[in-house]
């Protein structure tokens, strides 16, 4: 069976589940934006004549914006959604599942020049199935995924309420991770429990011991987490 789920890590160790969109649901919602953007244009050639030989340049120019900076700068501004996106509940996230910025926006959107050809998007499509992503040529230049709007693990943890504390020395992402799920069990452990495994990272709590080496190790966690 066809695999649709990747499972990622971002930068600051939260795993993230990631469910891809196929060729369907994007196809419609570029058919949506696609709506928009022509409705755009038609209304702004509704007032062209009233501006004289002015009117066809600003057609010519909003076309232009709509075409290709428009969804860029959604894509950029929306947490990777366009209008048609978001009514479909896609995004478009960089593959490491952090959130997209301005130059990989506008480069995925440039490079549906080529994407489009030869006719609606065949180049696109072709490479769409060729690999295990869904991704066309331009989320292959930009290094982006389109999903289903996603969730991070990080928001469904219970974790408790510990003021962010930066941790002394930098960890790899298995130890992130360590101190993530610590903290999540935390509420299902005994105090002594939950102590006693506190002070064994010694090169995270130093010589704190019981209570105190429990709530370092719980403020290392909410900073890992991104709480402020």
């Amino acid at each position: 069976m066809l695999d649709t789920t990747r499972r990622v890590a971002t930068p600051e160790g939260i795993e993230l589940t990631l469910h891809l969109a196929g060729p369907v649901p994007r196809a419609l919602a570029w058919a949506i934006d696609f709506a928009l953007r022509l409705a755009v244009v038609f209304t702004v050639m509704m007032f062209a004549p009233l501006l004289g030989n002015a009117g066809m340049g600003i057609v010519l120019l909003t076309a232009f914006f709509v075409e290709w900076l428009a969804p860029a700068w959604f894509e950029a501004a929306w947490r990777g959604q366009t209008p048609g996106k978001r009514a479909l509940g896609l995004a478009v996230l960089n593959d490491d599942g952090t959130p997209l910025r301005w130059p990989g926006a506008l480069t995925r959107n440039l490079l549906r020049a080529v994407d489009f050809l030869p006719v609606l998007y065949g180049i696109g499509l072709a490479a769409m199935l060729a690999n295990r992503d869904f991704k066309r040529l331009g989320d292959l230049a930009a290094g982006t995924v389109v999903v289903y709007q996603p969730e991070r693990i990080a928001q469904a943890r219970k974790l408790p309420d510990a003021a962010p504390i930066v941790p002394p020395v930098a960890l790899d992402l298995e130890e992130q991770r360590a101190l993530l799920e610590l903290a999540e069990r935390a509420g299902s452990l005994t105090r002594e429990r939950l102590e006693e495994l506190a002070e064994l990272p010694a090169p995270l709590v130093g010589r704190l011991e019981g209570g105190r080496a429990a709530a370092r190790l719980l403020g290392m966690a909410s900073h890992i987490a991104g709480r402020e």
